[in-house]
């Protein structure tokens, strides 16, 4: 048997305990790091709008020019999660 630390996603500590299940029943863990930005965290998200790529990549589709349904098309994402991202990014969409 092969035991893999769990790493936070935010800080990179291992030392990560298991925090309980959430209501879809995914286990959430909790950063034992007390500086830690991001205590609990859950390693699969539901939704790929969360994703961090997923993000990255939003961004990186509006500065090439593509439109909001075109972006929500491609990344198979809503087009609520596309105009969400675009406007808490406003100042690099636009630059």
């Amino acid at each position: 048997m092969i035991l893999k630390p769990i790493e936070c996603p935010t800080c990179g500590e291992v030392d990560v305990v298991k925090h309980g299940k959430t209501e879809t029943g995914k286990q959430r863990f909790l950063c034992q790091n007390p500086t830690c930005s991001r205590r609990t965290f859950v390693l699969l998200n539901a939704h790929k709008g969360r994703l961090p790529e997923v993000k990255k990549q939003i961004i990186s589709m509006t500065l090439n020019g593509s439109g909001v349904r075109d972006i929500s098309r491609v990344l198979c994402v809503s087009p609520s999660t596309v105009i969400n991202e675009i406007k808490k990014n406003r100042k690099i969409a636009t630059a």
